[in-house]
């Protein structure tokens, strides 16, 4: 419930807190006193979207803070421990404040917060019905939406439309893939080929390079041996081979260290060479052995690699990425799956359709009740509301196939007169009738309203006289349950109510300010003589008043 108010310096209010109290509160004044601006300041601080023209002219910001009473409402509670925004027991403070340059800084419970978090807090904390809410009610969505509040189904309906959804998906992919199949089949057919070819290949990039090297060694194996064989000759078994001629060098040095002991480094370095040279000749002996000449070995190994420089080709690559080619080739075949996956994927499909559906005629279901005891309960009104005979219904059509929204279409329909065809609401009911239809809607769809305020701006306008009589009842009567409070010009709303406050306009310095006072009875009298009589205000009028207030002070239900 909503326990306190503070408004400072926003439209043509300077500064103003009020303390609200349960019940019916009548919201009166003349017009263009500033009532509705009450209204706009609970929007603001519940997150609807403000502007720099909403602070009073001449001042920097404008601040709304407001203070909620949440003991019955233990929903709230848990959402605010999930937001980490809780405050003291049982409280729920909301501020918002708005510079005059359009900045916006909201606060719950004294933390930061976003402009969604508040309008979420305020979903469980006040509901408005404003003025021209009966134009809205000409749209089916927001038809439906009123229908769903008073069923209690909010969050059926959102849990419905993600099972709607994940439905969707799974259908949109099941009947993408059934339409390429044949496509899908062939390009599946050509990468298992193309894969099991790869893989027959068994490919390695170290493989590649040894079978390289090894061709090379083969490919040459005759100017090898023939290379060796010229080696072992100009070293060892020509006339001039090289070790002859250093062995006839060596000779003739030792004999030269006899004269001359400086020539022993050069015979050490020709012994070294020799000594070099003669393991060069044993290497190049046995060489021949290690060479493999084996013709059936270098075909194999040339159509090894024509095998491979084909397939390097033939996938337009070069023989050391062919592991990559593979590599894509299992990618693509996991993105198209299997048969089998087709499989799957259409049973889970029909899977989802069927929790959808499952989840969907439970709620229609409910639907199918809130409708008809819906129905009855603003039949009911309309006949205190000068439309006897009258007929309301909610008539939910089915959707072969379902929507988010679940299995079946909504209609608000009505038959003005006794004996008429019920026709939708938007092509039969005329302004003043559609006005008294949205009152009745929305007086019935509040009794099953979970939030604990209830504002109503301006409902009853465009009726009067004994109609006016009965809204009052009627708001007096949802009072009892909830915290309603009313803006009206009526003086048989106001004399129903259970508190009256009264709007005002002065000027104060120069400038317009709005201001609000508690009536006590004498005043009420006097303010409710004021909207029955205008200008002039008599004895009569204010005896007149009188009897209203009391009547409406003593009805009770």
């Amino acid at each position: 419930m909503l326990k306190f108010l503070s408004i400072r310096d926003f439209v043509i209010v300077d500064f103003l807190e009020l303390d609200f109290s349960s019940g019916f509160t009548a919201l009166t004044g003349e017009t263009g006193a500033g009532k509705s601006i009450l209204i706009d300041a609970l929007s603001l601080a519940l997150g609807e979207r403000g502007d720099a023209g909403m602070v009073r002219s001449g001042c920097e910001r404008a601040e709304i803070s407001t203070e909620f009473d949440i003991a019955d409402l233990p929903d709230l509670q848990s959402w605010l421990r999930e937001q980490e925004l809780v405050g003291d027991a049982n409280v729920c403070l909301l501020r918002r404040v708005l510079d005059v340059n359009g900045r916006s800084r909201g606060f719950i419970n004294g933390r930061s917060a976003t402009l969604q978090q508040m309008r979420d807090a305020g979903e469980y904390l006040l509901d408005i019905h404003g003025q021209h809410a009966h134009q809205s009610l000409l749209r089916p969505d927001a038809q439906r939406d009123l229908l769903d509040g008073y069923a209690g189904l909010i969050s059926e309906v959102g849990e419905l439309a993600g099972l709607f959804r994940a439905w969707q998906t799974l259908l949109r992919h099941h009947t993408k893939l059934e339409q390429t199949a044949e496509e899908v089949a062939s390009e599946r057919e050509l990468l298992l080929f193309q894969r099991h070819e790869l893989e027959m290949l068994n490919f390695t990039v170290q493989a590649w390079m040894e079978l390289q090297s090894e061709y090379a060694r083969l490919s040459h194996a005759a100017d090898l041996l023939e290379t060796a064989q010229f080696g072992v000759e100009i070293l060892s078994e020509a006339d001039t081979a090289c070790l002859a001629q250093l062995n006839a060098l060596t000779v003739r040095l030792r004999v030269g260290i006899e004269f001359d002991g400086s020539l022993q480094d050069t015979l050490n370095i020709v012994e070294s060479a020799q000594n070099d040279l003669q393991e060069a000749v044993y290497a190049l002996r046995h060489y021949p052995q290690q060479v493999d000449v084996d013709p059936q070995k270098l075909r194999e190994q040339e159509q090894r690699m024509a095998a491979v420089v084909d397939a390097s080709r033939k996938y337009r690559v070069l023989p050391e990425q062919l592991p990559g080619a593979l590599q894509c080739i299992v990618a693509r075949l996991d993105d198209l799956g299997s048969d089998a996956d087709l499989a799957a994927l259409a049973q889970q499909e029909a899977a989802a359709r069927e929790q959808y559906l499952f989840a969907a005629k439970k709620v229609g279901a409910v639907r199918k009740k809130a409708a008809e005891k819906l129905s009855r309960e603003i039949t009911s009104a309309m006949q205190t509301l000068a439309m006897q005979g009258g007929n309301f219904a909610v008539a939910l059509k089915p959707l072969a196939e379902g929507n988010a929204q679940g299995l079946e279409a909504l209609e608000f329909q009505v038959a003005i007169n006794p004996g008429s065809p019920l026709r939708s609401l938007a092509k039969v009911a005329s302004g003043g009738e559609l006005s008294r239809i949205s009152l009745a809607i929305q007086v019935a769809a509040s009794q099953a309203a979970t939030v604990p305020t209830l504002i109503f701006d301006e409902v009853d306008s465009g009726i009067g006289g004994r109609v006016a009589e009965i809204v009052g009842a009627l708001l007096k009567r949802v009072g009892q349950r909830h915290q309603v409070m009313c803006v009206t010009h009526l003086p048989q709303v106001a004399a129903m109510a259970d508190a009256q406050w009264q709007v005002s306009k002065s000027s104060r310095n120069g400038a317009t300010v709005s201001t609000i006072s508690i009536l006590n009875r004498a005043e009420r009298i006097e303010e409710i003589a004021r909207m029955l009589g205008g200008v002039r205000i008599t004895d009569t009028t204010r005896k007149h008043a009188a009897e209203m207030l009391e009547a409406g002070l003593d009805l009770s239900f």
